[in-house]
């Protein structure tokens, strides 16, 4: 588990969460929370997209190559940035933008390339290769998760949080699907405390 800060993972699938490392998204200014590779090392580890173990593998190896470390880190965020984009445009209704449909494409692909069939006791799984250092591992799982979800029944659960400058993404699983808020506890309770003093300022 990183110590140095925790991430708060509400969108309820792995690619959402990450989608939702941009804070503040529809303000005039938006807050990135991956702020260096080791950020999002630390977001991989809690999301579970990546072990703890191989997490410090690359540490070091992003320690020894910075700027490579650097490169890697603005793939994963215009990855993240396609992912944003492709879900809002589903959200809305409307066409995905092609260019972030086709990064994102071939961000699945090679996240596909990465899969291994692993023996497990009573059977078979998926896994990923671990002899690679590939500075990009974290977003293997992002990848093949927001494919999973984009072909899923599900992508009808996706919504953007009404959350007054907020754009967080989330999976409702509410049974009525009414779910409005990323958090209840922090956008939810905004906007009842917002609607509180509006109505005090009208008495």
């Amino acid at each position: 588990m990183p110590d140095r800060y925790l991430f708060e993972l509400t969108g309820g699938d792995l690619c959402l969460d990450l989608a939702n490392t941009q804070d503040e998204r529809k303000t005039d200014h938006p807050r990135e929370l991956l702020r260096n590779y080791q950020d999002l090392l630390d977001w991989g580890m809690q999301a579970g997209a990546i072990p703890s173990a191989q997490a410090a593998v690359l540490r070091k190896y992003a320690d020894r190559h910075p700027h490579a470390a650097q490169s890697a880190l603005g793939r994963v965020r215009a990855m993240r940035e396609a992912l944003f984009q492709v879900f809002a445009a589903a959200i809305a209704n409307r066409p995905a933008p092609a260019s972030a449909l086709a990064l994102l494409d071939d961000a699945i692909c090679r996240a596909a390339a990465m899969r291994r069939l692993e023996a497990r006791r009573g059977g078979f799984a998926w896994g990923w290769r671990t002899d690679a250092k590939d500075l990009e591992r974290v977003a293997w799982p992002v990848a093949w998760s927001a494919g999973g979800l984009l072909t899923s029944g599900n992508l009808d659960r996706v919504r953007m949080c009404a959350g007054a400058g907020c754009g967080w993404l989330f999976l409702d699983t509410s049974k009525n699907r009414t779910r409005r808020w990323c958090d209840m506890s922090v956008c939810g309770n905004r906007a009842k405390a917002r609607r509180h003093y509006e109505k005090v300022g009208r008495q």
